[in-house]
């Protein structure tokens, strides 16, 4: 049995409320990959490759975790990664369905890959990456709700 986690996502880019998941899944998991995605859709303000960096730097002080970029289903990302399940952070109700719809279909494509739900802390549940970069965008303080490279990039990508 596996006792790798996959936590997928923009990470557009990564705040303190994804490390303070990661954190949490390492007691769950001996290993957690972060699994970039590219998603079009979202109209991200990070490339790839920085989002990628961004992750690698965020979180390089915790030990068991690692970042890739993800492109493609996730089911076969995780299972070709010899994963055991898929790590989902919910803020709030107005998640859950969205999430919930995500996970059944993950389970129809690969049944043996589970997806665990997890909230964050208190103190990080009011924390998106869109509220993130609408604060940073406007000159607002959002140190300390990110690390010190993503709010060193946000000022650049702002000034």
């Amino acid at each position: 049995m596996s006792n790798l986690g996959i936590m997928p996502g923009t990470f557009d880019p990564i705040t303190a409320g994804h490390i303070n998941l990661l954190e949490r899944s390492l007691r769950i998991f001996n290993k957690v990959i972060v699994a970039v995605a590219p998603n079009p859709k979202k109209k991200p303000l990070f490339s790839l490759q920085e989002r990628l960096e961004l992750v690698r730097a965020s979180t390089a002080h915790l030990e068991g975790v690692s970042a890739e970029t993800i492109d493609g289903l996730l089911v076969e990302h995780v299972s070709n990664s010899g994963g055991a399940a898929i790590i989902r952070g919910l803020r709030a109700v107005s998640d859950f369905e969205y999430e919930l719809q995500m996970a059944l279909m993950n389970r129809r494509l690969n049944d043996n890959i589970e997806t665990v739900f997890m909230m964050p802390s208190e103190e990080y549940s009011y924390i998106t990456s869109t509220i993130i970069k609408e604060v940073a965008s406007f000159g607002g303080r959002v140190d300390g709700l990110v690390s010190s490279p993503v709010y060193q990039a946000l000022k650049l990508k702002f000034s």
